[in-house]
């Protein structure tokens, strides 16, 4: 059996153009190609169906008989991949963003920057964070990932910085600290932060596990994980304290505080992880609003992990203004 062909698209549409003007000179700049160029398609593609196309006479370019037989498929083959180009080109479908949980912060930004833009839909996804990214990505089933990244990414996985959220300590109203407008780090040393949402392996828990390695604090990852109801019902009852980005909507409890950390505040580093080839429009109008919004890492009064710093530190486009934060009931 002889094996197939594989055409060469652009020779073919080359070959479609001559026909239409009869010229090989005229064929070239409709195509803006040289006429040097086009000839070659020409042969190529002569050479590859093993057949003469044309025959020159004073009037331009005129078919051969296997030319007239080829010419009405190869203007079907031209045909088909214009219309599958335009319609790839006016499919309009949202943008599929994943981020961890749909209570963070990054929500927030998406509905900040959804309404910076017209006519823009997005749709949001939940999954397990990095460890989903690069199948989801290359496949094409996820646009964009919020998490934070570590260590070595695929070459074709491209990343920027999104923000820095500041970590809260979560306490009940009977708590020693409770009343405070803030708490120093070195307030916790020698406590244990219950923390049952840390998956391991998860970057959220590597940076966690980083944060009590520093600041000499335990994080108790033991179950049950009942969701987040569950979760500020312990805090309220005393029976533990925890940790919660700034951002976080958890739900009310009358018993439970939220107090910022300070002196260093530690910050949870969230980037926007994309495909190099994804070329979806929205996608770049996202990517410029977080760099236009970046606020990057100071050293003089926030923490990161090391390995978390370099990424953090470029100089933002922009600065937004944060409205300052004092500890919170929910």
């Amino acid at each position: 059996m002889q094996a197939p062909l594989d055409l060469d698209l652009g020779a073919v549409r080359a070959f479609v153009a001559i026909t239409e003007d009869r010229y090989f000179s005229e064929a070239a700049i409709r195509l803006a190609i040289s006429q040097q160029a086009i000839s070659k398609r020409i042969a190529k593609l002569e050479s590859d169906l093993g057949v003469r196309l044309f025959f020159r006479t004073r009037a331009g370019a005129d078919l051969t008989e296997d030319g007239r037989a080829f010419l009405h498929h190869a203007r079907s083959l031209v045909g088909l991949a214009d219309q599958a180009v335009e319609l790839l080109r006016s499919r309009r479908r949202p943008l599929r963003v994943d981020v961890l949980d749909t209570r963070l912060r990054t929500v927030d930004l998406l509905q900040a920057f959804h309404q910076t833009v017209e006519d823009v839909d997005i749709e949001i996804l939940t999954s397990n964070g990095l460890r989903s990214a690069h199948d989801a990505l290359t496949h094409g089933s996820v646009d964009a990932f919020f998490c934070r990244v570590r260590g070595t990414l695929d070459e074709e996985l491209r990343h920027i910085p999104a923000y820095l959220e500041p970590v809260h300590l979560l306490v009940s109203r009977d708590h020693p600290l409770a009343g405070r407008q803030h708490v120093e780090m070195e307030r916790l040393s020698g406590s244990t932060v219950w923390m049952p949402g840390n998956a391991p392996g998860s970057e959220w828990a590597d940076f966690y596990s980083s944060l009590g390695s520093t600041f000499d604090i335990r994080i108790d990852t033991s179950g049950p994980d009942f969701g987040w109801q569950y979760f500020v019902e312990r805090i309220g009852s005393g029976e533990h304290i925890g940790f919660g980005g700034e951002g976080l909507r958890l739900p009310w409890h009358p018993r439970t505080v939220q107090i910022p950390l300070v002196d260093p505040a530690p910050v949870y580093p969230c980037s926007l992880l994309y495909h190099r080839q994804n070329h979806h429009p929205v996608l770049t109008l996202l990517t410029r609003f977080l760099e236009s919004g970046f606020r990057p890492f100071d050293p003089a009064r926030q923490w990161l992990p090391a390995p978390d710093r370099a990424a953090f530190v470029v100089p933002p486009a922009s600065e937004n203004s944060r409205t300052a934060n004092s500890g919170k009931r929910f």
